[in-house]
Order: structure tokens, then C-alpha cells, then sequence
């Protein structure tokens, strides 16, 4: 295991591989983990990445942000490709599984712990064993799966995390379920709280027996790749200073609408933005 820094006391600590996205314009860094982390940089958390990832490209735009590293030889790397009928995702490589266990003692004990697995790297834990204020996940990396050629496909359904979601705040996508609204009450079920994004449709939540629709800014979109981790981290950051789901989803749904303007880490939300999101919406 590599430090890239001392170890020292962190408020957001996110669990999941930094990856290598195939763009049009070349390699670049992606991942949830990365994304998260400078999201929540930028609301004033200090952060900790617990990840594998390996050389290919430099993490200057991490700076500032501690990083615990597994060693790889090879990144886990994807590509997107999007259409009218949606994303192809194509998985080329993968890195080192995260264990739980492994995480610095100092960082399984702070305000937020995010579980965000991109391609399974992640094994089954007991949740017990963390003691954030907040334990959160965006299990789309536990669905999915990939065949030889690395076309990936979504299982929908891992029993094997069942603990980890009743225990956590969760954030999925309709797309990551297949838009299968009986499967979207199977999570409902699952969880405390439940977050289903959908785009520019904007999200919905479903807490203590209820649901509410979001809707998002209206923009123009660049490029949406990102904004669900956004999305998610915003939610999470807001629940956690504000106690009320409501109030965190409308805002992570205007942070979120900002990060799709842009392309890749660019999307990151500015303070100016932040500062605008937190202002409550009158119509």
C-alpha cells in the first residue's frame, strides 16, 4: 500500500478505483472517486481517496486531496460511448480490489465515508466495522458486469450487499436499474434513504415512506459523464450539514446541472456555483 501523503484527519473519506476514461481527445482521468473528491474539495471537506490505480497519468488535479493507494499495474479503464439510445460502456482493464479492513484506522471514523465501487472492486464487509456520521453508497459498480470483450451490462440486483445498502444513504441512477420502477422499490425498501437520478428529468427520493420529485436547472448539456457523482456528493455533503433529505436533493440537483455544461473534471462546480445552489428556488 502506497501513501501519497501522511495520514491525517480527514472529513470525507470516498472508497472507490480512479479510473482512465477513452475519450475523443485522448486518456483522461475519470472515476467516481476522483470526481467526488474534488466536488467536495470544493465545498471546503477535507478529503481522503482510498483507490488502486497506476501510472499511466498524472493526479495533479488531485492536489490537495490525500490518496491511499493499492498499486496496480494497470488503472481500471473504461470507455463511453453515447448515442440517441443511450451510453455503451466498455470496460479494458481493471485494478486492485479495496479492502475495508485495509482503510487507515483514522479514516473509518469521520463525518462521511463513501462506498463508490466503479467495477466490483470492492468486497462484501460488515458496514460495522466504519463509524462515519454519515455511510453512504452509489453501488452502480457493485451491478455491474462485463463480458469477455468487455461490453458491461448491469446485474440490477447484488443480494451479497444487502447489509451495506440497509445501512447506508443511497444514491442510484434509473439507468444503472434498467428504469425498472419494481426494482427501484426493491431499493426503496432496502434503504434508509434512496436517491434515483434521471437526467434532466432531474431526480426523486424516497424517505420515511415518501416520495418527492426534483426537478433540475434548465441548461444546455455538454457532456454528462460526472454528474451523478456530483450529484451524489452534493446530496450526501448537504444531508449532512442540513439533516433533511429534501433540502439536500434540491440542491444536489443544482449542483449537478452546473457539472453538465462541461467536460470531464472541468465539470467540477465552481464556488460562485455552490453559493447559487444554495439559495432556495421560489416559484
Amino acid at each position: 500500500m502506497e501513501h501519497l501523503a501522511a495520514i491525517e484527519p480527514i472529513d470525507y473519506l470516498v472508497v472507490g478505483h480512479i479510473t482512465i476514461d477513452i475519450t475523443p481527445d485522448g486518456p483522461a482521468l475519470g472515476g467516481t472517486a476522483a470526481y467526488v473528491a474534488l466536488n467536495a474539495k470544493q465545498h471546503g471537506f477535507r478529503v481522503g481517496i482510498y483507490t488502486s490505480f497506476g501510472n499511466e497519468l498524472p493526479l495533479d488535479v488531485l492536489s490537495g486531496i490525500q490518496v491511499v493507494n493499492c498499486p496496480t499495474t494497470k488503472s481500471t479503464t473504461f470507455e463511453n460511448r453515447y448515442s440517441e439510445e443511450g451510453r455503451v460502456q466498455l470496460i479494458r482493464a481493471v485494478a486492485e480490489p479495496l479492502e475495508i479492513a485495509a482503510i487507515p484506522a483514522p479514516w473509518k471514523r469521520t463525518k462521511i465515508i463513501h462506498l463508490a465501487p466503479v467495477a466490483n472492486e470492492i468486497p462484501v464487509f460488515d458496514p460495522t466495522i466504519l463509524k462515519a456520521d454519515l455511510l453512504c453508497a452509489t453501488p452502480q459498480g457493485w451491478l455491474r458486469r462485463w463480458d469477455a470483450k468487455g461490453l458491461v451490462t448491469t446485474a440490477k440486483q447484488n443480494e451479497e450487499i444487502d447489509l451495506i445498502l440497509q445501512a447506508s444513504v443511497v444514491v442510484l441512477s434509473s439507468e444503472d436499474l434498467g428504469h425498472d420502477e419494481d426494482l427501484i422499490e426493491w431499493y426503496a425498501h432496502k434503504t434508509k434513504i434512496l436517491a434515483i437520478t434521471e437526467g434532466s428529468k432531474g431526480s426523486r427520493l424516497y424517505w420515511n415512506g415518501d416520495i418527492r420529485k426534483f426537478s433540475s436547472r434548465r441548461v444546455v448539456e455538454v457532456e454528462p459523464t460526472g454528474a451523478g457523482d456530483i450529484f451524489a456528493s452534493s446530496f450526501f455533503m448537504r444531508l449532512l450539514i442540513t439533516r433533511d433529505p429534501w433540502e439536500a436533493s434540491r440542491y444536489a440537483n443544482q449542483v449537478a446541472a452546473f457539472s453538465v455544461t462541461r467536460k470531464g473534471m472541468a465539470s467540477i462546480p465552481s464556488v460562485e456555483e455552490i453559493k447559487l445552489a444554495e439559495i432556495e428556488l421560489l416559484h
